[in-house]
């Protein structure tokens, strides 16, 4: 690795630890649903259209809220709404205004199958500032992922929506995969003609339904191939792509995205899951609870119990124990560990293979 990469390498390390000990709260997921329009065959939370666990009632997230607003600027916290697809929430304006009431910032990850335009403006109404949509190829291929005939059609229109109101921040996401990895190109040129801005692409990890499906992954050789993709989008400049946050990635650190890998569970992220569980990141489908709101107060354990996270030191056995780049990995993200600590995927590992 050259020299000005190391050096970024540590700088970046000093103000990560820097903020392992301050962990100031800047983004709160709430899992407000896990219910969902489509049956996805990557879904890490198996969610479905009649989830076995009901809604969170909005009330008892609006306490979380006011403990934080209490103690901490809100307007500095972002919360994101997720689920299952937050749409499915008949009453998602009332919670969006009782977040933005609040003072807090929200956005949402959606499908976009039922972002209607009079849902869409009735969602700005109630503070709405930021969607992240996902996109996950052309319509045969992000159908297929989907598993719902009209999804593309849909996710498509969402897009536009977004294009032509202009203030609301958003990005296109794509899960990669063996169905879509083919038409990277293609993709990148259709959310180039739609006037999108801001893409955001990553393999989908092995956990919940892709676990054991073969289809939902990429080859090592493929890995590389993305990330050279990106790099190359990059730097043609005519879409502003990005590698995900999920791993350290070597040489291409400081070429694929726009900050050098960090995993913010825990230290910057907490999450607030469908039965009330404390935790960082919603993609970490381990249990690395810290704690209930039904049970805790979500400020005294987001500043007393979130050690696991923000001290990995526990991470460095089997296979990162001797990496000379732990130092700046850390173990990878956190959503790619196991319940029992295992990591589920290096990707210098991949990167080197």
């Amino acid at each position: 690795m050259e020299l000005r990469k190391r050096l970024g390498l540590e700088l970046a390390r000093m103000m990560n630890n820097n903020l392992k000990r301050e962990h100031p709260l800047r983004q709160l997921f709430w899992e407000s649903t896990l219910r969902c329009n489509v049956s996805c065959r990557h879904c890490g939370s198996d969610c479905r259209a009649s989830a076995v666990h009901p809604d969170m009632p909005r009330e008892d997230f609006f306490r979380v809220l006011d403990g934080i607003a209490a103690r901490l600027d809100p307007h500095k916290v972002f919360v994101i709404v997720s689920g299952g697809e937050p749409l499915m929430r008949e009453d998602l304006e009332l919670c969006g205004r009782g977040i933005y009431e609040r003072g807090f910032p929200w956005g949402m990850v959606t499908n976009g199958l039922a972002l209607t335009p009079e849902r869409f403006q009735s969602l700005k109404a109630a503070g709405l500032c930021s969607v992240a949509v996902s996109l996950d190829g052309l319509q045969e291929s992000h159908d297929w992922l989907r598993r719902h005939p009209q999804s593309f059609r849909m996710a498509s229109r969402a897009l536009d929506l977004l294009v032509a109101d202009g203030e609301i921040k958003f990005d296109a996401v794509t899960c990669v995969n063996q169905k879509n990895y083919g038409q990277l190109a293609e993709i990148r040129d259709f959310l180039i003609s739609k006037g999108v801005r801001d893409w955001r692409l990553f393999p989908i990890f092995p956990v919940g339904r892709a676990a054991n499906d073969p289809m939902l992954q990429v080859s090592n050789e493929q890995f590389r191939e993305l990330l050279q993709f990106i790099k190359q989008t990059r730097r043609e400049g005519k879409i502003h792509a990005n590698y995900s946050c999920e791993g350290f990635v070597g040489d291409y650190e400081g070429e694929v995205r726009d900050w050098v890998f960090r995993c913010a569970a825990g230290v910057t992220v907490g999450s607030v899951l469908i039965d009330g569980s404390i935790s960082a990141c919603t993609s970490i489908r381990s249990n690395y609870a810290q704690g209930n709101i039904y049970e805790d107060d979500f400020l005294e354990v987001w500043e007393n119990r979130f050690q696991t996270f923000r001290d990995r030191s526990w991470m460095k056995k089997d296979k990162c124990a001797d990496c000379k780049y732990w130092r700046y990995c850390e173990g990878n993200g956190m959503h790619l560990r196991t319940d029992d600590g295992r990591l589920l995927v290096c990707h210098l590992e991949r990167i080197n293979k």
